[in-house]
């Protein structure tokens, strides 16, 4: 891992994604890109230019740009390579813009959830990086001091297009040598005897050379709430999925488990791209 992408807007939550952030660029020697976006009515660039340079965006540019440099020079970021970048663009656009353009390996967001009425009418620039990212996004849901990760629970149904998300997520895992748990949820409308569930495990598993990994059944309800209930019961730390970035009418009818696991997982969770 070389690069990590934090998008920040100075709150708390952001603040949290940093020091992960700055947690595991120590452990990989990484670079840190620490992205604002400002979104104003004048947008339709995705960079600040001369051409934008209207007062107000100007006054807006100004103070963020100061923000940036004192958060780049904070003590957490202390010995570690970091950049700054500022762009006109809608939040989630501009994120995963910013992720093409330079390359990045992994995103970290900040994310307090969501859910009810505003869950369904409004979302959250998460949830739409997550849906849209063809780059790994770790969501950081709570306050944290010292990032660490001993338990990963990586859930799939491991089906053949699972295969390149599975070793992303092994090889993140061996950044903080942690318990790799390999969950597979058993549901009533998709109901897997342990022999059939077993075997899907075997022939999923079985060109993977790197064998360092818990194998798990859990029975529940939805997916959904078989993950988070796993999850509880063995006090993880962080919970890894697929997503299927569907968009449109798609996403709409279908929805997304790993969105919703960022919305309502009171643990982080890593999100990667089929």
């Amino acid at each position: 891992m070389k690069k990590i992408l934090v998008p920040t807007d100075f709150s708390p939550h952001a603040n949290n994604a940093l020091k992960a952030a700055a947690k595991i660029a120590s452990k990989c020697q990484a670079e840190i890109l620490l992205l604002h976006i400002l979104e104003l009515p004048q947008q339709g660039s995705d960079s600040i230019n001369v051409g934008a340079e209207i007062p107000e965006v100007m006054f807006f540019k100004n103070a963020a740009e100061n923000r940036l440099l004192e958060l780049a020079q904070s003590e957490i970021l202390k010995n570690l390579s970091v950049s700054t970048a500022l762009k006109l663009d809608r939040t989630s656009l501009g994120v995963t813009k910013t992720a093409i353009t330079n390359d990045i390996d992994l995103i970290i967001m900040g994310s307090h959830g969501a859910s009810g009425f505003k869950e369904f009418f409004i979302g959250s620039n998460t949830e739409k990086v997550v849906r849209t990212s063809d780059v790994p996004v770790l969501v950081i849901k709570e306050e944290i001091e010292d990032f660490n990760v001993s338990d990963f629970v990586f859930a799939s149904d491991f089906s053949e297009g699972m295969k390149e998300p599975f070793l992303k997520a092994q090889e993140f895992n061996k950044i903080f040598g942690s318990m790799f748990h390999v969950l597979m949820v058993n549901t009533p409308n998709n109901f897997k005897p342990t022999h059939v569930a077993e075997e899907i495990f075997e022939d999923f598993l079985e060109d993977i050379t790197d064998k360092e990994y818990d194998l798990s059944i859990y029975n529940d309800l939805t997916i959904e709430k078989g993950i988070l209930n796993f999850s509880e019961k063995i006090n993880a730390d962080l919970i890894g999925i697929s997503t299927h970035g569907r968009k449109g009418l798609a996403h709409f009818f279908n929805g997304s488990i790993s969105e919703d696991l960022v919305n309502h997982s009171p643990k982080s969770v890593m999100t990667f791209k089929i």
